[in-house]
């Protein structure tokens, strides 16, 4: 409710955002980036590193800002060599019929040497 101000957005990890929807689009909410890196719940398992908060929880939240015609609506998918990089034109499917953006972002490694692997798991 403040004068001027035209956008209020979140990034998010999209847990725990399905919940708060609704409210947050009362309290005036017209944006969200959500990342999501992977369309297969075995490999969003993988990357969270816990059972139980998979893709569809995302899906949800995607399916729940979209009936909630919130007007900008952002998916960031951060692209990993020989983890997701087959998936692009499934984001692309998966999104073509969705009012919203994929945002295809390169992974980059903390000091240039580590994999994702690496860093996942702490070794190297």
């Amino acid at each position: 409710k403040l004068e001027g101000l035209k956008t209020i957005a979140v990034t998010t990890n999209g847990i725990n955002l399905a919940r708060l929807l609704p409210r947050l689009k009362e309290a005036g909410l017209n944006a969200i980036n959500i990342s999501l890196d992977t369309l297969v719940p075995a490999k969003f398992e993988f990357i969270v590193r816990r059972k139980g908060t998979g893709f569809s929880s995302k899906a949800t939240v995607l399916i729940l800002a979209v009936m909630l015609c919130l007007p900008f609506l952002q998916v960031n998918c951060v692209v990993m060599r020989g983890f997701n990089e087959d998936e692009l034109l499934g984001f692309v499917d998966f999104t073509k019929d969705l009012p919203l953006d994929v945002r295809f972002i390169e992974y980059m490694p903390f000091d240039g040497k580590q994999s994702f692997f690496e860093i996942l798991h702490g070794m190297g």
